[in-house]
């Protein structure tokens, strides 16, 4: 199978001595949902005492997050990041280079993760956990002990249980009988002071870049429990169609990393022509087995997913993977730069409300006073 089920082998394991708790700063949560779905958010965020940051489009009403929160007792700033003055984020090259073109990613939960690392690091937080607003955290203490992991790894992820967290693509795989495994996520993933810097590439598995450093997978865990609300992969044939050049080029990555633990070769279009032969041959052989399964409606939506990914994955050219990879890397630096530059304007007066006028975020900005946990 020219596939890789799992890449956990590339992740760290604490020891014994590593299993304590730490606070947890913030709760950063992107959301385009109705403030309902934040209920769960909100009261861990009471329970832990810590602030709970919202950054809220489309259906999302920051006036409806914060009468819940005071209503809890929790401690809230929620944001309205459709407004956003130009200059707060950059404009990545990443972004440019897919700009209209079948590959660009109309999509803000990026953009949201940045501005929730930007905030961090000019509030003075140090350790701040992204949770998905479909993400369910049973166990409090479990983002406790992520948190005082971020002290050596980059990024801490919890284990995400209840629906798996992979692409439409995986999902099929898995449920054709393929032995696919999860990695750690964005959706519930606790980040350090020392990994603000790094940032969200507004791609399919913007996560998995978050993690990587120049050269390699940048120490990373998993520890404590998440669970994931269930939803239908296969509901929309175009989620295969959007997922594939992010699912190619971190797979294509990770799958170097697995082989040789460096990317080095990721330069060069040899590879990913390589690559993106064995993708093809990969969703060719899922199609296969899904036509196996039997008849129904969810096997032939299956099968028009797969047949939209291996369609997409056609039209990607090995040099669009290299340019790509190219910008990421100075994009990572342009966030380094970037975040220094907002970093100065208030490293002697760190705090969130500083933070915010720094940003510009004040006439978007709600904040509500929580209590004390109890």
């Amino acid at each position: 199978m020219a596939h890789h089920g799992s890449h956990r082998h590339l992740l760290r394991t604490p020891t014994d001595t590593e299993h304590r708790t730490a606070p947890v700063d913030a709760i950063v949560v992107p959301t385009a949902r109705h403030g309902k779905a934040l209920l769960p958010a909100i009261d861990l965020a009471a329970r832990l005492g810590c602030t709970l940051v919202t950054l809220s489009s489309k259906w999302s009403s920051a006036d409806t997050i914060a009468g819940l929160a005071e209503a809890r007792g929790a401690e809230l700033i929620a944001l309205e990041t459709e407004r956003l003055r130009p200059g707060v984020l950059p404009v990545f090259r990443t972004t440019k280079l897919l700009a209209n073109t079948m590959f660009e990613r109309r999509e803000d939960t990026s953009a949201k993760r940045n501005l929730g690392l930007l905030l961090a690091r000019l509030a003075g937080w140090k350790r701040i956990v992204f949770l998905d607003d479909d993400i369910l955290v049973p166990e409090a203490t479990d983002l406790e002990r992520a948190a005082a992991l971020t002290d050596r790894y980059a990024g801490v992820g919890l284990a995400i249980g209840g629906f798996p967290d992979n692409s439409v693509v995986c999902h099929a795989y898995r449920e054709a009988g393929g032995d696919q495994d999860t990695f750690v996520g964005g959706g519930a993933l606790a980040v350090g002071r020392n990994s603000m810097t790094s940032f969200f590439p507004n791609i399919y598995n913007e996560d998995w870049f978050f993690l990587l450093g120049d050269h390699g997978l940048r120490p990373t865990t998993i520890t404590g429990e998440a669970v994931q609300r269930p939803y239908d992969p296969f509901a929309h044939e175009i989620r295969a169609r959007l997922e594939e050049l992010g699912d190619c080029l971190a797979e294509g990555l990770f799958w170097l990393l697995d082989n040789e633990r460096t990317y080095e070769r990721a330069r060069r279009p040899d590879y990913w022509q390589g690559f993106l032969d064995k993708r093809q041959k990969f969703i060719t052989e899922v199609l296969t087995m899904v036509g196996g399964l039997p008849e129904d409606d969810r096997r032939e939506r299956m099968l028009k997913s797969l047949k939209a990914a291996r369609g997409r994955c056609l039209s990607i050219e090995p040099e669009r993977c290299v340019d790509y990879v190219e910008a990421w890397r100075e994009d990572r630096h342009e966030w380094r730069v970037h975040s220094n530059e907002f970093y100065r304007q208030v490293k002697n007066r760190p705090g969130l409300r500083p933070a915010v006028k720094a940003l510009g975020l004040d006439s978007m900005t709600t904040f509500v006073a929580g209590r004390p946990a109890a």
